[in-house]
């Protein structure tokens, strides 16, 4: 029996109400609906003891973190998706409309690019003109925020991604 999928009730009670604190200090909205919510973190949750990052739990991780970095939760199609469809890919987050009743969550196409697109690491930023800087300039790859320094931060200010979602645009 895999022991990831054994989740107990405390356990998930921590990470969901930290979850939903974080998402809304960083401005998002979970899925009302809580059936779907829970299941959606369970298997964050899981593929968080699985892999050792919080894969979304709506796309097959490889298990290897660089190369699954695109879709560890909040994933870079998140804002995107909200923006386009007012639902993630998974419809863990979701738009004020949703929560407020005016749209419901229908099925989104997936941006993400097939494997072989995808071993560049390059986005579309990294063709950006920028000044010379003194310092390097790193992009949030979630939610697009820039900022000059040494390193990246260590969590987005923005969106709360963790640091490795960073890219060196210069």
């Amino acid at each position: 029996m895999d022991n990831a999928n054994n989740i107990l009730p405390e356990e998930f009670e921590i990470f969901y109400e930290k979850l939903k604190k974080d998402t809304q200090s960083a401005g998002y909205l979970l899925n009302p609906d809580q059936e779907t919510t829970r299941e959606l973190i369970k298997g964050l949750m899981i593929n968080a003891r699985r892999y050792g990052y919080q894969a979304c739990p709506c796309r097959l991780a490889s298990g290897i973190k660089e190369e699954d970095i695109d879709i560890i939760c909040p994933c870079d199609y998140r804002d995107p998706d909200l923006f386009d469809y007012d639902a993630c890919y998974c419809a863990l987050y979701v738009s004020r409309a949703v929560v407020g009743g005016e749209k419901q969550v229908k099925p989104i196409p997936e941006r993400r690019p097939p494997a072989d697109r995808r071993k560049t690491g390059k986005q579309g930023a990294q063709a950006m003109p920028l000044a010379a800087l003194s310092y390097p300039v790193w992009r949030c790859r979630v939610c697009g925020y820039l900022c000059a320094r040494e390193n990246p931060p260590e969590v987005c200010p923005i969106c709360k991604a963790s640091k490795e979602r960073f890219e060196k645009l210069l």
